[in-house]
């Protein structure tokens, strides 16, 4: 569903007017939750600069075997993301990595790039943005969404959360839907291609659309310490603004697999790693050096933007991943504040294809079944700008390479 704003500095005065009557100790309830979390953000930094890793890592054969401790699930839903190991054989990921190459050569795709569309999300951030290719349906690509060891390790991301709360069950977390996304090819001595730190999925409506406040009910109410990042009530009812490169599905968590190896430094992903850290950033928008029309620089339809200004605190704690061979996967609740490296220093491409975790709910079934068309057709999904790229490439992915479970997946059977 989507969300219509006529007059949005109205509406952001009437939330914030609602939100603060509504907890009216919201400075001193604000002060006590940012001393906890620059408590927390300076902890994972010592860490950091002991040369610990401060993003958990899971070996995909502990998921299989069933081995992965009570431990480690504390941990990962403590710092809201994990590396999973081994997640594919090297060797088939590096033949995916060469198969791309010559898919985009072959068709010519750099030439192509020059006339895209105009993809404004990442418009107010700092840092403009990783090389990105609009390419959705490469053979590589649909085959590793519909893989057996992707889809393992997703539905065990998504039984990290509560899916049954407040006396509803909000989705299937043992169904993994496709939401198809890009490819990154970022050659070495690339520069100022990152993005500075932001959230995906909603910006000004976390404020005012009334499911995304019940999502954070309990930080509104000024009992953040209650507020459970993996309560999945209310999220897969939430309305967002509509934005070409907004994820309208409801992802547990966001992420990518390397395609090569890559690691601080090679201009990759970083986090901050605090999964309950989105309280912070609601908060903070009430306090009163903030204006009444303005959440901290919020936009509507964009990335919500993390600045230095507002949420210096947090950047204590944003780390790069550690080093990912090819194979690896990591992935981010969707709440976690990410950046990406501006400079990417290394001696190779830093390669990823986006897969995000994702579970059969009512509103994902909504996307499949207005994604299904952009498949058959190689059209540019419906989140994404209109390019339609894969239209006449050759070598394309077609129904005909999907598998029983990949056509359940991709909602053929809806």
């Amino acid at each position: 569903m989507a969300l219509q704003i006529d007059d949005l500095p109205a509406a952001i005065r009437t939330a914030k007017r609602q939100l603060r009557a509504m907890l009216p100790n919201y400075r001193e309830v604000f002060a006590e939750m940012e001393a906890a979390m620059t408590q927390q953000a300076q902890h994972l930094a010592t860490l950091r600069e002991r040369g610990e890793s401060v993003i958990p890592e899971i070996r995909f054969d502990d998921i299989v075997a069933n081995r992965v401790s009570e431990q480690q699930i504390a941990l990962v839903k403590s710092r809201g993301a994990c590396v999973i190991r081994n997640v594919f054989e090297r060797s088939l990921v590096e033949q995916w990595d060469n198969d791309i190459a010559e898919y985009v050569e072959r068709n010519n795709l750099d030439a192509r790039l020059l006339n895209r569309a105009e993809d404004k999300y990442f418009g107010q951030l700092a840092s403009s943005k990783p090389q990105i290719y609009g390419v959705y349906w490469s053979r590589p690509q649909v085959l590793a969404r519909q893989s057996p060891e992707l889809t393992q390790t997703r539905v065990f991301l998504n039984r990290l959360w509560r899916t049954e709360s407040e006396g509803r069950v909000h989705f299937d977390p043992d169904h993994v839907p496709v939401y198809a996304d890009r490819l990154r090819r970022r050659p070495p001595g690339s520069a100022s291609l990152g993005l500075s730190a932001h959230c995906d999925g909603g910006s000004v409506e976390r404020w005012i659309e009334s499911n995304f406040r019940n999502v954070y009910r309990h930080v509104f109410a000024g009992n953040w310490r209650d507020y459970d990042p993996f309560d999945a009530a209310w999220r897969t009812e939430v309305e967002e603004i509509p934005s070409p490169a907004v994820c309208s599905m409801f992802r547990t968590f966001q992420g990518w697999t390397a395609l090569t190896p890559q690691g601080p430094g090679d201009g990759t992903l970083q986090l901050v790693p605090i999964a309950n850290a989105m309280a912070y950033i609601l908060l903070r928008a009430l306090q009163d050096d903030v204006a009444d029309d303005d959440l901290c620089g919020a936009m509507p339809g964009r990335a919500l933007s993390i600045k230095s200004e507002y949420h210096a605190p947090l950047f204590h704690a944003l780390s790069s991943i550690p080093l990912m061979q090819a194979g690896d996967a990591v992935f981010w609740h969707s709440d976690v504040i990410h950046a990406v490296e501006d400079a990417h220093r290394g001696n190779g491409y830093s390669n990823v294809m986006y897969i995000a975790s994702v579970p059969a709910c009512a509103k994902n079934d909504a996307y499949l079944k207005r994604q299904r068309p952009s498949f058959i057709e190689g059209m540019s999904p419906p989140d994404f700008p209109t390019d339609h790229f894969e239209v006449d490439f050759v070598g394309r992915a077609t129904a005909e390479d999907l598998t029983a479970l990949g056509r359940v997946q991709m909602g053929f059977d809806l």
